[in-house]
């Protein structure tokens, strides 16, 4: 249902929004959200011509949210980028179904509804208030001043399973 476009311009726009007016340099995007670096600048230009980021160019350029967080939903994103498919027609093309959906892509169709109704509902600051949820995109020992100052963020720590007294 979601395509990897959607997921990544999500990770990018959530990223912004932890630091609003803040610029933050592709590079340090593509790190911190894990979007391949090239496929970066497409979704940056994306949701930049659809109005949801800014881009600055220069030394103390980079890219910030257009608007805030509040007044960004996450279905303004995908819309932005790769909207919700929807059925309008039959995809089987049966003579009969061109006016009004059969009963199941009728369904189908209504589900992508609720969806896109959903996501409409949700902003992107609210992602980023839901204490019952983790963070998006960072750990806490995560910040920003590791990667811009080229520090090296603490890594995660991985635990490895027990191993078994051989007998």
């Amino acid at each position: 249902m979601f395509s990897q476009t959607n997921e990544y311009a999500l990770r990018v726009i959530t990223y912004l929004a932890l630091y609003p007016g803040k610029p933050a340099k592709n590079a340090e995007i593509a790190k911190v959200t894990q979007v391949p670096p090239g496929y970066l600048y497409k979704v940056l230009q994306t949701l930049d011509r659809a109005g949801l980021v800014h881009g600055h160019r220069g030394m103390h350029g980079g890219f910030i949210l257009a608007r805030p967080a509040t007044q960004i939903s996450v279905l303004d994103v995908i819309t932005a980028v790769d909207p919700l498919p929807r059925i309008r027609m039959c995809p089987l093309c049966i003579e009969g179904h061109s006016i009004n959906l059969c009963s199941l892509h009728k369904r189908i169709d209504q589900a992508f509804a609720r969806v896109e109704e959903a996501f409409a509902k949700s902003s992107i600051s609210e992602l980023l208030a839901d204490s019952q949820s983790a963070q998006p995109m960072c750990e806490r020992e995560c910040n920003r001043v590791a990667i811009t100052t080229k520090e090296t963020p603490p890594q995660p720590v991985v635990s490895k399973p027990a191993t078994q007294p051989q007998s």
